[in-house]
């Protein structure tokens, strides 16, 4: 049955941002069939309900033809209404995964670029998420790689919505040629240097069903809830120090055992996620290295974390050396402390470190050392002035500010 287009676009709005859709939302569209076709969707769906949209161009620089596609979609964009703007990548220095290297680049140019606008619209396919399945699947991977894609993808301060993650590429191809909308077709594409041109044509030519390996990641994505819900029970139950608190997570080294292995490696993921700010959590052999080694009572170091064993319990705060260096900036430090106190100009911000020695009563507020050596204090030069989780406030205070 052919899909109607428009419809299915808003149910899936709908059903991702609604019933109360944000003001404004940007979309990232690179002048291919799908981005193009979802430019029109989407500027006849925001007419109706009276949402602005802006658009951007990520021009990676990295072909001839880049530029005039950039303008094409300009142009269009200025034909039906909508502002534009060409984001210019020039970063890459020819080392490294240039697809990976490309796909970061794209993301930290429009959250830049994307300001005050939290939600941003990227075309992803069912082809896609069929191509990402079935490359996880090659590469080994458990319930979190074969969920594929998800419809909503939330980055510190943008959320990634996909809402044609259903529809066949052909689809939206077939819209554009009908409705005579312009499009450019990349010629890396064909160029099977890159796995995902590989994956593709392994799909096109043994037969694969891109719908039925789409609907994989979906059951997947459902599987991957009910273990994440399982998590968060775990960790709730055990945590005897909140990272809203005081920075650092614990867990009472009573019950772990009892946790299954697949859980507890979540419950640990997500605290080194959150201590460690990261949306991304850590590569699965690594954390299981950390979580035999901390088990066993010893100490590890991942994802810009420490994780030790002690006194019943097992702690997550951030490594020293994570946060070496100072800052003028009290607002903000290590992307989450505000500073409250009788600020003067020339005090910085840094680490306590081993400055904890100075402060009498640090063995009263009950934090771990560790965790009190990567905490933030107030230094004039090579002065201490306070330490506010320390017990040494001096008139300061110290508190998360970004979670």
């Amino acid at each position: 049955m052919p899909v109607d287009l428009p419809q299915h676009f808003a149910d899936e709005m709908g059903a991702l941002l609604g019933p109360h859709f944000p003001t404004e939302i940007a979309l990232a569209v690179s002048g291919g069939g799908d981005s193009m076709a979802m430019l029109h969707l989407a500027a006849g769906w925001a007419r109706v309900y009276g949402v602005t949209l802006k658009v951007a161009t990520v021009d990676h620089g990295l072909r001839d033809e880049s530029g005039a596609e950039a303008a094409m979609v300009a142009a269009e964009c200025a034909g039906i209404g909508l502002h534009h703007d060409t984001l210019k990548w020039q970063g890459w220095d020819g080392t490294g995964n240039l697809q990976d290297a490309a796909r970061k680049a794209r993301l930290d140019l429009i959250g830049a670029w994307s300001g005050t606008c939290r939600h941003v619209l990227m075309a992803h396919t069912q082809d896609d998420q069929a191509e990402t399945v079935l490359m996880r699947l090659l590469r080994g991977s458990g319930v979190d790689g074969l969920s594929g894609m998800a419809a909503q993808r939330r980055l510190p301060g943008l959320t990634v919505v996909r809402p044609l993650l259903g529809v066949p590429r052909a689809a939206l191809r077939h819209y554009c040629k009908v409705l005579k909308i312009p499009f450019a077709d990349d010629p890396s594409n064909d160029d099977e240097t890159f796995e995902r041109v590989r994956i593709r044509r392994l799909i096109r030519n043994e037969g694969f069903d891109a719908g039925k390996l789409a609907r994989t990641a979906s059951q997947m994505a459902r599987a991957r809830e009910v273990l994440e819900t399982s998590a968060r029970n775990a960790a709730a139950a055990l945590q005897t120090a909140h990272y809203a608190d005081s920075g650092y997570i614990a867990f009472a080294r009573d019950g772990l055992d009892e946790v299954p292995p697949e859980i507890l490696l979540r419950l640990f993921a997500g605290a080194l996620a959150d201590v460690g700010q990261n949306p991304y959590r850590p590569r699965l052999s690594a954390l299981e290295d950390a979580v035999v080694a901390v088990q066993s009572g010893g100490t590890a170091t991942l994802h810009g974390c420490l994780m030790t064993a002690e006194k019943g319990r097992i702690v997550i705060c951030r490594e020293l050396q994570a946060v070496a260096g100072r800052s003028s900036t009290i607002d903000l430090w290590d992307g989450r402390w505000a500073m409250d106190g009788p600020h003067a100009p020339e005090v910085q911000v840094g680490a306590l470190g081993d400055a904890v020695s100075e402060c009498p009563d640090w063995r009263a507020t009950g934090h771990p050392r560790d965790a009190l050596r990567a905490s933030p204090a107030i230094w004039h030069e090579d002065r201490l002035i306070a330490a506010p989780l320390a017990g040494f406030s001096a008139g300061w205070h110290a508190r998360i500010a970004v979670n």
